[in-house]
């Protein structure tokens, strides 16, 4: 059975203007390499489609078991602009939690 990243991982999401913010960290260490190989851009964006516009940037975080997913015009302008119904990306977050796990 495949696992998808809800099962190693919690996130937490928001907005910074057009960018999209999502915090990542492993349930356990021991996660955290699974982590590391699932979250990457390219799988990121093929997840997203059309909804992020810009760069997607992944800064791993060691100390905490973590990443930071920075995903830029990715709101459709700003949480004051956009049409979007989740204007201040915290929706972001729980759709990143369907990503395919790879092992490492």
């Amino acid at each position: 059975m495949s696992k998808i990243l809800a099962d190693i991982a919690y996130v937490r999401a928001g907005d910074k203007g057009d960018a999209v913010s999502v915090g990542v960290l492993a349930r356990t260490p021991a996660d955290y390499p699974a982590l590391l190989a699932s979250l990457t851009p390219e799988a990121i964006a093929r997840l997203y489609g059309d909804w992020v516009k810009g760069p997607i940037e992944v800064f791993p975080m060691r100390n905490i078991d973590g990443c930071l997913v920075l995903m830029r015009n990715g709101l459709g302008g700003s949480a004051t602009n956009t049409l979007r119904f989740d204007q201040t990306a915290k929706a972001f977050g729980t759709a990143l939690l369907r990503l395919p796990v790879i092992a490492p």
